[in-house]
């Protein structure tokens, strides 16, 4: 059965003062979220240890957004799987575009960071998605099979979830149309060995939106980046109809 992972990726943003604030508002809110729903949040590494305690017994995860390939060594600025574990992380983000395009991520170094992060029983987050040059291309099959046949070699994807970004739609306000979001995660669950990886969409997923993209057939849930960092609106979100 497939499970409903709704993350929230906060990227840049938040000093632990300002996540313990986000708590106060978002936490009171989950008493109504059904409980097959898996609740994320992914955030700066500065954060991890002063939310893990603030989570702990709770129906939030500890997510992080990247981690490194390698168990220790000289990776000035990288952090470890095995790091991420110790302070409770159970979730990471892997691949995403804004690593991709602005710090030189490959298919192969993010398959790399894959296996390092199960090894340690941590469940990544493999995002993937084509840019707006693509899509207009025509290329968007293409792109995202071949990012999928790099990224998941030896990979358990019994211990997996994949978020689909179109990159046009992240952080711009542009949504993918639903139905078309949903044909391309059927496309990418019928190149899965492992049909009931939970497959995600994410791209300006708002909360005046959600209800829609969650009724649709394929999508698992949501990589939530802007709406995520105010917590009535991840609150929504998370507790979609």
């Amino acid at each position: 059965m497939r499970k409903i992972v709704i993350a929230g990726n906060w990227k840049m943003f938040k000093t632990q003062a300002e996540s313990q604030e986000f708590l106060r508002g978002f936490m009171p809110s989950l008493d109504e979220t059904p409980s097959d729903r898996d609740v994320v949040l992914c955030v700066p590494f500065t954060d991890l240890n002063i939310l893990s305690k603030s989570l702990h017994g709770s129906r939030v995860q500890l997510g992080a957004q990247n981690v490194h390939w390698e168990e220790k060594g000289a990776y000035t600025g990288e952090i470890s799987a095995e790091m991420l574990n110790e302070v409770g992380v159970r979730y990471v983000v892997v691949g995403h575009s804004e690593r991709r395009q602005y710090f030189g991520e490959t298919d192969e170094s993010v398959n790399l960071r894959l296996k390092a992060a199960q090894k340690f029983g941590l469940k990544p987050i493999l995002c993937v998605g084509e840019t707006k040059e693509q899509r207009d291309k025509g290329e968007t099959e293409s792109v995202i099979i071949s990012q999928l046949e790099k990224d998941l070699i030896d990979v358990d994807q019994n211990n997996l979830v994949i978020a689909y970004e179109p990159i046009w739609a992240i952080g711009t306000g542009d949504t993918c149309e639903t139905k078309e979001a949903n044909r391309v995660v059927g496309l990418i669950r019928s190149k899965l060995k492992n049909k009931n990886v939970p497959i995600q969409y994410g791209g300006s997923v708002k909360p005046n939106n959600i209800d829609e993209i969650m009724a649709q057939s394929e999508i698992d849930g949501a990589l939530v980046g802007g709406a995520s960092l105010d917590a009535e609106s991840f609150a929504r979100i998370v507790n979609y109809n």
